[in-house]
């Protein structure tokens, strides 16, 4: 995987591959992501649908069994390789404001 083509995430990727480090449903993820964000974040139903289908291609997320065996709603959880990528965003974002820190 080329990390480089992957990073920086937007804001958007950035909440929705938190979400999924616990299994979530595209809408419940949407929900999750206005409260992470205080609601400053909202998600269309259509950002949704192209961001996960992005993350399942690039092989950062993918879809578990449903826990209530609802074959209607697709769950999806991050892979290894996705929280690998949030860690790096992580630290990419510290030294950020460690430098806007030191310079402010």
């Amino acid at each position: 995987m080329n990390v480089n083509k992957i990073l920086p995430l937007t804001e958007t990727t950035f909440y929705i591959m938190i979400s999924l480090l616990e299994p979530s449903h595209g809408y419940a993820i949407m929900q999750r992501v206005e409260e992470l964000s205080n609601g400053r974040v909202r998600i269309a139903a259509g950002t949704m649908y192209g961001a996960t289908e992005n993350l399942l291609k690039q092989k950062l997320i993918h879809e578990v069994p449903s826990p209530n065996e609802d074959k209607r709603r697709r769950v999806y959880l991050l892979t290894d390789a996705g929280k690998e990528v949030l860690k790096l965003e992580v630290e990419r974002l510290k030294q950020l404001l460690l430098i806007a820190d030191d310079l402010l």
